[in-house]
């Protein structure tokens, strides 16, 4: 695998962190060479939170990025800063349930999914973060969703409860993400 860039970005609640933690574990986990780089705006719960992730087969440089190949933004400010820093050829994940404007970038793929809809179908808003994170292994194919799911039982599972409902969320994001690639291909 070549070294694969992406930057999660919110407000402070949302689980940007969770899910960018996620991804990390699940890449340790199949022995990838792994960053994780948390930020935090001025408060925690509702001031900006983002973080980066990167794998990869070989050695990491360094874990700041400038231009990731991946953006996931959950709220409209972090959709409007980090947007434009996708590397050409690149993707963004945009949680179309509080963002409600799309990128006029040509030269990038955007995946609309409505993850706090999705989350609230699943039984708990808080599951916005891993809605975005099925779409986002199912649309890279970065770790697999096996992994994802076995970190998320090992990291998440306090209850079964709020298991089932973090992997109804991870699985409707996958699926969504899945029938948008595949419509993508027939076009």
């Amino acid at each position: 695998m070549d070294q694969y860039e992406v930057t999660l970005a919110g407000f402070g609640g949302q689980g940007i962190m969770t899910a960018g933690q996620l991804l990390a574990y699940a890449g340790i986990e199949e022995g990838l060479q792994v960053t994780w780089l948390p930020s935090y705006g001025p408060e925690m719960r509702g001031g900006t939170a983002y973080c980066t992730v990167v794998l990869s087969s070989s050695r990491i440089g360094s874990p700041i990025i400038i231009s990731p190949r991946c953006v996931c933004s959950f709220n409209r400010p972090s959709f409007d800063k980090f947007v434009p820093r996708i590397a050409p050829g690149g993707l963004s994940i945009v949680n179309s349930s509080l963002i409600d404007v799309t990128t006029d970038r040509k030269d990038i793929t955007e995946l609309l999914v409505p993850a706090n809809d999705i989350a609230m179908k699943a039984g708990n808003a808080k599951a916005a973060n891993i809605a975005v994170l099925g779409a986002l292994v199912e649309a890279t194919g970065l770790v697999s969703l096996k992994t994802v799911k076995e970190i998320i039982k090992v990291k998440l599972a306090r209850k079964k409860a709020v298991l089932d409902i973090n992997m109804a969320a991870l699985e409707e994001g996958r699926k969504l993400a899945g029938k948008l690639n595949k419509e993508k291909v027939r076009a």
